[in-house]
């Protein structure tokens, strides 16, 4: 097993990335198109990490951040859960061995039909937050176990996830009481403190959120047993954050001090167990000035929004990009992607510094891309392929 993806400094901070056997990997082969390299033994690697720092918690994972098939076997084969958005998810896992009592149903928008397929399954655990989902799960999923999703409202994390999915907490009880006159069985909250929340100091404020209402509920005799923490694990992009065991724990002993003995607690970890386990291999097409008093280049590359890079919008996501040139004089560059669509630009407002040897033809690697890439990548906007996926 590959374990030096990182340095750690004495604090158990992640400083910076060091050469992985994914770059040389990529540096002994030849790739046609934008090629996604993925190692299975980082994952294991990070799941262990993240299990010693979770203790008693069940990681599921997020399959939406990489459904790679040989990610979804590896987590099968270490004891892994998934937390699936869809009918196709669902039957994901199932391929790859995983026990239906592994999987539980957490988008909390779901057709009726894929309500039906996952309870003949064997699937017993869905999310709810709003009354015709629940009333959806009643009728296609009688019996199962709830939980409901909680909007936590603004967080620190570099990409909040507070509007589309969850209700209010004045509406929590409502929803609980609900699923109990439907004969559901409602087992508890769950929320999302926002993807790439980079420090675990910064789950406190969501944390006092959820622990308020969950003892108001507790005080109007709803027997909860599960706590969904949701994911927001972080990966390095450049920013330094903490060491994946380290943060869990420290995530952990919150939630210890705010709700006490919880007897089920699941965390949905999806760019923290994959991003750092993939590294694109991207080509320059072009290298270009607007003008000739332009301050910027434009670095045109085969990969884009479109291709894989989609959480470059709003430049929420800084990816690190590494090229063979690395070492010579550098200057700041507009970083675009090879479609004919203006929105696919990748860095403008915060310009990236690449060499000024930078040509077309030449290799670059974008690091720690196993998470929201190849699931993000179009079946080919603009006749350009989907990203390609090499597992190592």
């Amino acid at each position: 097993m590959t374990m030096t993806a990182y340095v750690t400094d004495f604090v158990g901070r992640i400083a910076q990335p060091c050469a992985t056997r994914i770059e040389q990997f990529i540096a002994d082969t030849s790739f046609d198109r934008p090629t996604l390299v993925l190692d299975t033994d980082i994952v294991a690697r990070n799941f262990a990490a993240l299990r010693a720092g979770l203790g008693h918690a069940d990681i599921h994972y997020a399959v939406k951040a990489n459904p790679e098939p040989r990610i979804i076997g590896t987590l099968v084969r270490l004891g892994c859960h998934f937390d699936a958005a869809s009918r196709g998810e669902i039957e994901l896992c199932l391929r790859q061995g995983a026990d239906p009592s592994a999987i539980s149903f957490g988008n909390t928008v779901k057709r009726a039909s894929d309500i039906a397929f996952a309870h003949r399954a064997g699937i017993t655990l869905f999310a709810a937050d709003a009354e015709e989902e629940l009333e959806k799960i009643a009728t296609n999923a009688p019996g199962a176990q709830v939980y409901i999703r909680l909007i936590v409202g603004a967080t620190e994390a570099d990409w909040p996830l507070s509007r589309k999915f969850g209700c209010a907490p004045d509406k929590a009880l409502e929803l609980l009481a609900l699923a109990r006159d439907l004969s559901l069985d409602p087992v508890g909250f769950s929320f999302h403190v926002g993807s790439q929340t980079r420090h675990a100091s910064m789950w406190a404020g969501t944390l006092d959120r959820v622990a308020d209402v969950w003892r108001d509920a507790r005080a109007a005799g709803f027997d909860l047993t599960l706590l969904n923490i949701g994911g927001g694990f972080p990966a390095f992009y450049g920013e330094e954050v903490q060491h994946p065991t380290l943060y869990a724990a420290s995530v952990m002993d919150q939630i210890a001090r705010r709700f006490g003995d919880v007897p089920r607690i699941m965390a949905e970890p999806g760019r923290g167990m994959v991003a750092d386990a993939g590294m694109i291999a991207a080509e320059v097409l072009l290298v270009s000035r607007k003008s000739h008093d332009d301050m910027h280049r434009w670095v045109y590359l085969d990969i884009g929004k479109f291709s894989g890079l989609a959480e470059t919008m709003d430049e929420a996501i800084r990816y690190q990009l590494v090229t063979d040139r690395d070492g010579d004089e550098t200057g700041p560059c507009i970083l675009a992607g090879p479609s004919c669509d203006s929105v696919d630009v990748l860095y403008e407002k915060r310009p990236v510094a690449l060499p000024v040897t930078l040509r077309a033809g030449d290799r670059v690697l974008i690091r720690n891309c196993g998470a929201y890439t190849s699931s993000y990548s179009s079946v080919g906007f603009n006749g350009f392929p989907p990203l390609d996926v090499v597992v190592i």
